[in-house]
Order: structure tokens, then C-alpha cells, then sequence
């Protein structure tokens, strides 16, 4: 009743830590972390797909820089493309996100009236001329002419920046000051802007700007329909080329049902038309959700050189909602979304004037906060009474039931309602409540890891311990027949360097190398089965079942090399000879469990697998090879270049294997490397074919290349053999080795 009093409490505290962060009393930036990994979860979970076909996006891409010359091009042939969309094609209305906000001198009118003020002032053919060009040349007022009396909504930013930074000309707020004054909502606020050129906005149908929310990931998964300037709001571009594409309805601004001035309120933005009123739901800081269709794509992109040329059929832009945008990566359009890292920022817009137009647009309702609050004392006050009375099993269970309740109401209400209810913290603090139930039972395990840690200790890692302790179920001492990877290694030559030592040298000397050794099979996940003097074996895939023994094994052979290799100066400066070990790895299945007898029993391996592994090792100092691994081995570990060494017949098996030495990871491989193999292997196939000319030819080639291989001078001296004793017709190439 103790340890339930205590665990009941330790819920409820975790309970009330969640219910104040959704209350907003403090923020938790995990949580926040986790809420937007869900929102996108979900997003494209439930992401239509499709292609909007009411929407185009005219693309200022590579293939139109290429054609145009680089961006910003003329004015004039801006003022072109106006007169293409709508007399030729007929669209519907046409919105840049882009900004014209420097004047357009680019057709040296400005040169020619400075000629005409100095120069030439008195030339009167000149100055007749000149009259006559200017308005052809003047690409600004040619460009505002042709967007005036049409549907086109050009493009701004607002910005904060501490510099305040102020060009162009705004368009009228779409709500003068003091329109929500006593409110308090939290508008975006801004201190500056880039805006287009006067007598453009002054021309323009409407404007709108396009900033969006940047999260704290750097993900776009808002856009500010209202953002606050000088006291006054204005619209985002979205939403004033609805407005204008919709004959320019009033907005009007959306209060929660028996909202008083003192309480903001504002849910929604709402545009009454002759379709109907369109509802845009925003949140606490005016902005609305980006209802993506799903990734690049989901409108159709035209190269606006195609339009410029005519090359585009008139039923593909008539009537269309028409967007000037960039994907081309040098304009720096790009956006990181929760749909893609490179997402093109016109398409954000593009998708929300499509959620605009379909009414489906998520909404976070300010009765939501109290809901998330409610919704987490619910569950939390429940789960915390309750998991203390449940074992390990019903209480997973019982969590799990709750987890799959709380995500299923949270995904309906974001599938048929369109409300966003965040599911982190919920989800959050479900699997914790779980997670504090289950490890105070921690401190009445204790005696089960004492158990696993005398009975593994002394084979493998104290990592692997502490996981077999959280599974012990999946560890057993019962002999059992496994997939697993044997590992031999073994000192060459040690009878001759034991000799020469004393015995306190020698231990020492044992010391040294076996203890580095050792550490690199824990490393890598290996159980040390023994010590054989001064052979190590190991295997990999027991105690604890591992996908990756091979691989293990096989980065655990290689680091001993390399080991042992750093360690010879050492010895060298102790007066202690050079130490080579031979490596041999096998994979197969084999038996492993605790063997012996009844006076002493051991955890280990046995099988004919582990005895080839064995014969491997004795094979490295027949071909003067570091590392020798079987076949079963090569095949499991496919992210290794391989050298085929031979086929070899060992003593006590009777079917020939095929023995390799692993050369290096596939991409670390020199190419010089991998030609030296290939044709090393071809020496083996003219071996084995007895055409011993050609095989000693591409031999010497090889011995020219890497004189330091004894495997190619071993080769050649079975040639020089069986060229004077052939082994006759049925010879099949293998080596037989009758010795360990």
C-alpha cells in the first residue's frame, strides 16, 4: 500500500506538471518540439494529394533565366506577360510573390534625358525624337499601365529587424488603426517593410504581403493573414488575391460567442461574398494553418518564358488563379516545410488560397486551452490511481488502450472537425506515468541483475548486461541452436616469443595485448568465450540475439589488426617483439548455452561452424593473410570488398569452402585496389583451369604491383609444382589441409 501511495502521488505531480503547461503557466520546449513532429505527422498523413487545377504557378525557373537573361528583367516585359494573361488568356487574376522596388533603368531613358539636359539640349531632331520614345522607354509607367483596371495583386515583406528598413509604397490597410484597440491580441508586429514602387501599388488591383511563420525548426506551418504596421493591419497575399479575385468583399473580424473587449476572441476572419461568407480560422497570433495538398506539385507549374512566347494552349491558364513565383535555387524562394526540407515558397501561398477557397483550413479555438486542460486531468488523474493496482502486462495495456483512445480522438477531431488539438502532451504524459509505474519497480529488480551480472559478467560488456537485465526474458542458459559469428584470434609464432621471455615478461607481455584486444571485442558486442593462452575466442549473437553479428565480428577482426598495430612501438621500445595475430571469423549456426559437467560448466559455443572458425585462424599463416573469414560470413556482411582466396578442404570437413580476405568497406576501397583483386581473381580462375602459362603471367604482373603480398608468391610457387606434377584431369582446385 506504501509503494501505491508513493507512485499515486509521483502521477499526480507528473499530471499537474502538464496540465500547468497547457494552461500556459510555463512552456516546455520538448513539448513544443514533439507537438509540431505530430502536427506534421498528421499532416501528411492525412494529406489529399492532389492537383489543384483551379491554381498555376508561373515559374521564373532555370529554363526561363536561361531564355530571359537573369532576374529582374525589363519592366517591359512584365507589362507584356499583363497583357498575354489577360487578353490572350483570359486568367482570372494574377498575384506576384515578388516585389518591383526598384526602379527599372535598364532602358537608358535616363541616359538619353541626361543627353537631352546636356549634350544635345539644343538638338531639336533629338529632342523631338525623345519626346516620342519616353513613354515606350519610361518601363514603369508602361508596367503600371497595363496592371491598372486589371485583377492583379502584387507583393511585399514586412519585417522586424532592428535597422528599420522602409521602401516602396504600401497598399491601404485592410484595417485602420485602432480597429481591434482594447483586445490585446497578439498581432505580429513590424517595424519595416519592402514594398513596391509607388506608382505600381497605386496602379495594382491589391496587395499583400508574404511573410510566413518560421518555427522554431525552421518549418513553414503558418502564414500571418493579418500583421500589424504603424498601428494598422494588413492582409497576406493569400488572402487579398481571394479578395481580389472575389471582387474585393469586406473583411470583418471573427469574436468568440460572449466575447467582451477585454478578452481578444478573435477565431476567424470572415469574407461575406456572393458565393456565400468564407470562414479563415486563425490562432492566438492571427495566423492560419498551411492546409498543403501534399508535396511540389500539387499545382501545375508553367515556365513563364512559355507564356512570354506563346508556347502554352489557352484552356491551361483561362480562368486560372494565376501565382509569379521562383523555384530556381539562386532567387532563394525555398522553404523547409513540414512536407519537404525544399519546398518553393509560392506554393505555400498557393495552397492557402486553395484551403481558402475549399473552407478547409485547420482552426485552434481559444475553448481549446481549457479543453487540452480538462482532457489531461481526465486522463492523467485516472491513469494515476489506477497503474499502481496493475501488473507489468495489464498496466501496458491499460496505457496503451488510453494512448490509442487519446490519438484516435485527436485525429477525428482533425479529420472530420478541421480543429487542431495539440496530442503531445497527452501522449506525453501518458507513456510517463507509465514509465514512473514501471521503473520504481526497478529498486525490486535490483537482484535480478545481480543474478544476469555473476552469471555474464566475465563474458561480455557491462552495456550488454544492463540490456539483458531490462530483458530477461530473452536470456537464457539453456543450450540452443542459433544464427551467430565464431571469432578466433591467435598470436603467431608465441611458442618461440614465450621462449625468449621470462615469465613476469610474458605475463606482462599478455597483458598488453590482451587486454586491448579484449576491449575491442566488447566494443563491438562480442561475448569473450575464453582464453586459450594467447588465443582470444568470441562470438557474436548470444547472450542477447544481434541482426549484425556478422558485421560485428567482422569490425571487431579489423580493429584488432589496427590495435595491434598501434601498439607495436610500444613493445618495440620495452624490447618486446612484434606481435602478429591471425584472425578467423565464421557465421552459421551452431549451439550455444552453458556446457560442461557437473563439477564445472561454462557458457559457450560448439558446433562445426566454431571449428571452422578455428581452422580459419590456421589458415591466416598459410597465406600469410591478416583476417580469413568462411563463406557464410562474406554473404552477411555485403558492405565489405572481398579478396576470394581459395577453395580449401580442412581437416574433419569433407565438403571444400571457400575462404576470403576481407580488403575494406565498399567505397573506401582504392581503385587501384579493386583491379588488384579482380585480377588476382582471374589468376584464380586460370588456376583452377590448369593453364598455368597465363596464370603465372598475370601473377608477375601482381607480384610487380604488391611484391610485399605473400599470397601472390604462394601462389606461384603451387604453380612451379603442378607444372611439374600435373594433378590430373579431375583435380577440382581445392587445397587440402590435414593438419589444425
Amino acid at each position: 500500500m506504501k509503494k501505491n501511495s508513493i507512485l499515486i502521488g509521483l502521477g499526480l505531480l507528473v499530471v499537474m506538471v502538464f496540465a500547468g503547461n497547457a494552461a500556459r503557466f510555463y512552456r516546455m520546449d520538448f513539448i513544443d518540439q514533439m507537438s509540431s513532429i505530430l502536427y506534421d505527422y498528421r499532416l501528411r498523413l492525412t494529406m489529399p494529394r492532389t492537383v489543384d487545377d483551379r491554381i498555376v504557378i508561373l515559374d521564373i525557373d532555370e529554363k526561363s533565366l536561361k531564355e530571359e537573361g537573369r532576374w529582374p528583367w525589363g519592366r517591359d516585359r512584365m507589362a507584356l506577360l499583363m497583357d498575354k494573361l489577360f487578353d490572350k488568356y483570359g486568367i482570372a487574376v494574377v498575384g506576384f510573390d515578388v516585389v518591383f522596388a526598384e526602379r527599372d533603368e535598364s532602358s537608358g531613358l535616363k541616359v538619353l534625358q541626361k543627353l537631352g539636359q546636356n549634350q544635345l539640349r539644343g538638338v531639336a531632331q533629338f529632342q523631338s525624337v525623345l519626346s516620342q520614345i519616353q513613354p515606350q522607354l519610361d518601363y514603369d509607367s508602361l508596367f503600371a499601365g497595363k496592371i491598372r483596371n486589371r485583377k492583379v495583386v502584387l507583393g511585399y515583406y514586412l519585417t522586424n529587424q532592428r535597422e528599420i528598413n522602409v521602401s516602396g509604397s504600401l497598399p491601404e490597410p485592410v484595417f485602420p488603426e485602432g480597429t481591434f484597440r482594447g483586445r490585446q491580441i497578439e498581432f505580429n508586429s513590424m517595424t519595416g517593410y519592402g514594398a513596391n514602387l509607388p506608382e505600381l501599388q497605386k496602379a495594382a488591383a491589391s496587395a499583400g504581403h508574404f511573410n510566413p511563420v518560421i518555427d522554431f525548426d525552421g518549418r513553414v506551418r503558418r502564414v500571418p493573414m493579418l500583421q500589424e504596421f504603424g498601428d494598422a493591419y494588413y492582409e497576406s497575399l493569400s488572402l487579398a488575391m481571394v479578395r481580389t479575385l472575389l471582387d474585393q468583399p469586406a473583411l470583418k473580424p471573427g469574436y468568440a460567442e460572449g466575447s467582451t473587449d477585454g478578452y481578444a476572441g478573435l477565431e476567424w476572419l470572415e469574407l461575406d461574398t456572393a458565393r456565400g461568407k468564407l470562414r479563415i480560422p486563425v490562432d492566438s497570433v492571427v495566423s492560419s494553418y498551411v492546409p498543403y495538398r501534399g508535396g511540389e506539385g500539387s499545382f501545375r507549374y508553367i515556365s513563364i518564358t512559355d507564356v512570354l512566347h506563346d508556347r502554352v494552349n489557352i484552356p491551361q491558364l483561362k480562368d486560372k488563379i494565376v501565382l509569379v513565383g521562383t523555384t530556381a535555387p539562386g532567387l532563394q524562394d525555398l522553404r523547409a516545410t513540414p512536407v519537404s526540407e525544399v519546398f518553393p515558397g509560392v506554393e505555400v501561398h498557393a495552397n492557402m488560397i486553395s484551403g481558402i477557397l475549399d473552407q478547409n483550413l485547420k482552426e485552434r479555438p481559444a475553448y481549446m486551452l481549457g479543453a487540452e486542460v480538462v482532457w489531461l486531468l481526465l486522463i492523467g488523474v485516472a491513469l494515476s490511481f489506477l497503474l499502481p493496482h496493475l501488473g507489468a502486462v495489464k498496466a501496458m495495456l491499460a496505457s496503451a488502450i488510453v494512448l490509442a483512445a487519446a490519438s484516435g480522438m485527436n485525429i477525428a477531431l482533425w479529420h472530420y472537425g478541421n480543429i487542431l488539438m495539440p496530442a503531445a502532451d497527452s501522449l506525453i504524459m501518458i507513456a510517463l506515468l507509465f514509465t514512473v509505474n514501471m521503473s520504481y519497480g526497478y529498486f525490486f529488480e535490483s537482484r535480478t541483475k545481480r543474478q544476469i551480472t555473476g552469471l555474464f559478467g566475465q563474458y561480455v560488456p557491462s552495456e550488454v548486461v544492463d540490456e539483458m537485465v531490462k530483458h530477461p526474458e530473452s536470456v537464457s542458459m539453456q543450450g540452443e541452436s542459433r544464427e551467430m559469428t565464431v571469432l578466433f584470434s591467435d598470436v603467431r609464432g608465441f611458442t618461440t616469443i614465450s621462449e625468449g621471455l621470462a615469465p613476469k615478461e610474458l605475463s606482462l607481455l599478455m597483458n598488453e595485448f590482451l587486454t586491448p584486444l579484449s576491449r575491442v571485442v566488447y566494443k563491438h558486442r562480442g561475448t569473450i568465450d575464453k582464453y586459450m593462452g594467447d588465443c582470444i575466442m568470441a562470438f557474436w549473437g548470444a547472450p542477447l540475439p544481434d541482426t549484425g553479428h556478422a558485421r560485428n565480428a567482422m569490425l571487431a577482426g579489423i580493429e584488432m589488426q589496427a590495435t595491434l598495430k598501434a601498439l607495436r612501438p610500444h613493445f618495440k621500445e620495452r624490447g618486446w617483439p612484434e606481435i602478429h595475430v591471425g584472425v578467423g571469423i565464421n557465421t552459421g549456426r551452431v549451439s550455444v548455452g552453458n556446457m560442461g559437467s557437473e563439477v564445472r560448466v561454462a557458457y559457450t559455443v560448439m558446433g562445426d561452424e566454431v571449428n571452422l572458425a578455428s581452422r580459419l585462424e590456421g589458415l591466416t599463416r598459410q597465406y600469410g593473410a591478416g583476417i580469413i573469414v568462411g563463406e557464410n560470413t562474406r554473404h552477411a556482411v555485403t558492405d565489405f570488398i572481398y579478396r576470394e582466396i581459395d577453395h580449401v578442404r580442412v581437416k574433419g570437413k569433407d565438403k571444400p569452402v571457400a575462404i576470403y580476405e576481407p580488403i575494406g568497406l565498399t567505397g573506401e576501397v582504392s581503385k587501384a585496389m579493386h583491379d588488384e583483386i579482380k585480377l588476382f581473381h582471374e589468376v584464380r580462375r586460370l588456376y583452377r583451369k590448369q593453364d598455368w602459362d597465363q596464370a603465372e603471367l598475370q601473377l608477375m604482373n601482381l607480384q610487380r604491383t604488391s611484391p610485399e603480398t605473400e599470397l601472390y608468391s604462394i601462389y606461384a610457387k603451387r604453380i612451379g609444382y603442378y607444372r611439374k606434377n600435373p594433378p590430373g584431369a579431375d583435380w577440382d582446385g581445392v587445397t587440402a589441409f590435414l593438419i589444425k
